[in-house]
């Protein structure tokens, strides 16, 4: 969703679908300015035994914003994104993350957390790796893009 979507995000999902009360209970106890951070988000899934989808569902659906990306590329102030394009893309890192593009030549958010526990590497290191190749990270695991 861009920018002019911000507190709309529940009009991503079909109407009649219904949040979990126990995922809404946790998504509120943790929000503050209506924004929560994808950290909390992971948390919440874990605590809830949901998955990822489940509780970014549950915070769309409360028209709560996700802040600061695991990943970096979006959430952060001033300017959105905390990624930077890493220098030099080691050529085993570059074949991991070429090797798990999907169709539309992107890297799912799910298969750059597992490259990153893979080579023992932060999350945004990968991301900067993606920045550098040119490579998109989506799907977000939480449903933010």
């Amino acid at each position: 969703m861009t920018e002019h979507d911000r507190g709309h995000y529940s009009k991503k999902h079909p109407e009649g679908k219904k949040v979990d009360p126990v995922i809404a209970k946790a998504v509120a106890d943790k929000a503050k300015d209506n924004k929560i951070t994808c950290a909390a988000a992971f948390k919440i899934a874990d605590t809830c035994g949901a998955t990822p989808a489940e509780v970014g569902f549950t915070i769309d659906r409360l028209e709560v914003r996700i802040v600061r990306c695991q990943m970096g590329i979006f959430g952060y102030e001033p300017e959105n994104k905390a990624v930077k394009p890493m220098d030099a893309v080691p050529e085993e890192l570059e074949r991991a993350i070429r090797d798990r593009l999907n169709k539309d030549k992107r890297l799912a958010c799910a298969s750059a957390w597992e490259i990153a526990k893979a080579f023992n590497l932060p999350k945004m290191h990968v991301s900067s790796a993606c920045e550098r190749l040119g490579i998109k990270i989506k799907p977000c695991q939480l449903g933010a893009f």
